[in-house]
């Protein structure tokens, strides 16, 4: 049997060294990788210029490699996002990880297969809740109305708070699990692909169930890849 390739492709600059290692916890190791960003090679004026959101708009948010953190504009990354996926088929992928937990319509590859987090996380998370309370934890305010759709499938409407990967300390996030817990919520869950491991630890003394979503779908994935 050939090798089997995954592609990932981050709505920022590809590689995303906070993400990777837990892709790589997952998913075997002889699989082959390929890791790609929508906004790889693109200086900061010219990100501003195809894909800074219009005041009021939906927003996704994402780190460059410098560091900087910037804001994107969902409708007009939907694009890019659609002719990254054509080029990770180009190279030869046979599963592409979207590493991103925002809302795409329409998305769609020939022959690799799509894993979209948004079409995942949302119903294992129901499964896991069914009719307990949920906390949320998004990385900006305005997902809060603009990703609110994908949660309809809960039995009871979440709660959210919030506090940036990116920008923020650990301890904000530590705080926010806090004042979702103080609101009733009975698990966390940390919505962006930016959330790792030492955010889930912030959240420790919860004593509450923390689900990261880029280790949902890098086990979901993984099982895909035989893992």
């Amino acid at each position: 049997m050939s090798q089997r390739t995954l592609g990932t492709l981050t709505i920022g600059q590809a590689p995303r060294l906070d993400v990777v290692p837990i892709i790589d916890r997952h998913v075997p190791a002889e699989v082959r990788r390929v890791h790609r960003g929508v906004l790889d090679g693109l200086s900061s004026s010219a990100i501003a210029a195809r894909y800074q959101p219009e005041t009021g708009e939906p927003a996704l948010v994402t780190r460059l490699q410098d560091g900087a953190v910037v804001e994107l504009s969902r409708a007009r990354m939907r694009d890019g996002v659609q002719r990254s996926l054509a080029t990770l088929e180009a190279e030869g992928c046979d599963v592409i990880l979207l590493l991103c937990t925002g809302t795409f319509d329409g998305l769609g590859c020939d022959k690799a297969w799509l894993v979209e987090p948004d079409h995942i996380i949302p119903a294992v998370v129901a499964g896991l809740i069914e009719h307990r309370q949920l906390g949320i934890i998004v990385p900006i305010a305005g997902q809060i109305e603009s990703e609110a759709g994908k949660w309809r499938g809960l039995a009871r409407p979440p709660v959210f708070a919030t506090a940036s990967p990116y920008s923020a300390p650990p301890e904000a996030v530590g705080e926010a699990g806090a004042a979702l817990k103080a609101r009733g919520a009975e698990a966390v869950l940390l919505d962006c692909i930016g959330f790792t491991e030492r955010h889930r630890a912030a959240l420790s003394g919860l004593a509450l169930p923390v689900i990261l979503s880029n280790a949902v779908v890098a086990k979901a994935v993984g099982e895909l890849l035989g893992g």
